[in-house]
Order: structure tokens, then C-alpha cells, then sequence
């Protein structure tokens, strides 16, 4: 990695939009935000109900920088106001491979406003660029048709289906899984006859 995520202080600017790591002090909100059953709808995760519960999603997060793992940035506008999403790495994999998963979430009324087309490109010229990764993944649930058009329009392809790839809020559910690469392909030696 050409960055350590721990001692940067990874905080953007968008035309529209300021972006810092998840902290503590984003509890509150954040359980605002994770609280409402349709942004959740799609996501590993039931409606957040108390503080600890959106203290504990901020420790994971937190904690998976640290380690270099990860990294989750808030979404706020840029004359200040409420958190309105969050968004970055859930996942990066740097030993056996060059490749992180992209993951998103917004408020209720920041749907249809292209929050995530002005952020998108930031988060892959970041993933590409700053992390050296050779390929993004995003795993989207199916019905989830914003996400998956999101996805395209940035050039992330649909490689498949994942079937009952996990268990959450009582039953397992299928993911489609989106990626985009970055740089030539590497052929593949043809094998002797």
C-alpha cells in the first residue's frame, strides 16, 4: 500500500461534499442514519435502535483502519450540516491479492440527487491511485437497482451471483457481485497440448 490509512488524515472535498473518517463523535447521527428501515433495506444489518449499537458500527470501522483493512468516510455537505452517508472500503485485501470493496449508504432524502456520482470517482481514484489496488468489488443485494445502475454508469461490470452467500436478518441472501479492474489483464499462458 503506498499510503498507511492510520496516520493520513484522508479528509476530501467535493464540489458539494466534505469527507472524514467515521469517529465517536459521529454516533449519534449515524444511529440517526442507520436507523431508518429503508436505508438499511439492503444492507447486512437490522435498523440501529441505540447509541451502542452506532458505537459499535463506528468501532468496527475505526478499528479496521487501524489495521489497514478498511476505511469508512462520513458524507457531509460542505456548508456543514448532518451526516447524510457514509461510504469507502469495508474490505481491502493486500497480501494475496490488490483489491478492495467499495460500499456506500445515504440518507432517505439525498436519494436521487447525485451524492454518489460526485463521490464515486473519488473512491475509485483512491482505491486505484492512493491504495494501489488492482481491482474494486461491490457487493449489492438484488431489488438494490440504484445501486447496481451506479455501479455501471462508473464502469463496474456485473461478474455474477453469489447464491446464499449470507445470513443476516433471519434468512441468507443471494449478492451480486460488481467489479471494476484497473491496468491490462494479464494473458494467461496457453497450455501445452
Amino acid at each position: 500500500m503506498s499510503l498507511d490509512l492510520a496516520a493520513e488524515p484522508l479528509v476530501w472535498r467535493t464540489d458539494r461534499f466534505v469527507l472524514r473518517p467515521l469517529e465517536a463523535g459521529d454516533a449519534p447521527e449515524l444511529l440517526e442514519l442507520f436507523g431508518d428501515p429503508a436505508v438499511v433495506e439492503f444492507m447486512d444489518i437490522e435498523p440501529l435502535e441505540d447509541l451502542e449499537e452506532a458505537k459499535g458500527v463506528i468501532d468496527w470501522a475505526c478499528e479496521r483502519r487501524a489495521a489497514g483493512q478498511g476505511v469508512r468516510w462520513t458524507i457531509r455537505p460542505l456548508e456543514g450540516g448532518r451526516l447524510v452517508g457514509t461510504c469507502g472500503f469495508n474490505t481491502l485485501e493486500l497480501d494475496r491479492g490488490r483489491r478492495g470493496e467499495v460500499a456506500y449508504d445515504l440518507a432517505r432524502d439525498q436519494w436521487g440527487k447525485g451524492v454518489m456520482n460526485e463521490i464515486l470517482p473519488r473512491l475509485i481514484a483512491f482505491g486505484f491511485e492512493g491504495l494501489a489496488l488492482r481491482r474494486l468489488e461491490a457487493f449489492v443485494t438484488p431489488g438494490n437497482v440504484a445501486s447496481c445502475r451506479l455501479l455501471e454508469r462508473h464502469g463496474f461490470a456485473l461478474e455474477g451471483t453469489l447464491r446464499d452467500y449470507g445470513f443476516w436478518k433471519g434468512r441468507f441472501w443471494d449478492q451480486l457481485v460488481f467489479a471494476r479492474a484497473d491496468g491490462p489483464v494479464p494473458r494467461l499462458a496457453r497450455l501445452a497440448d
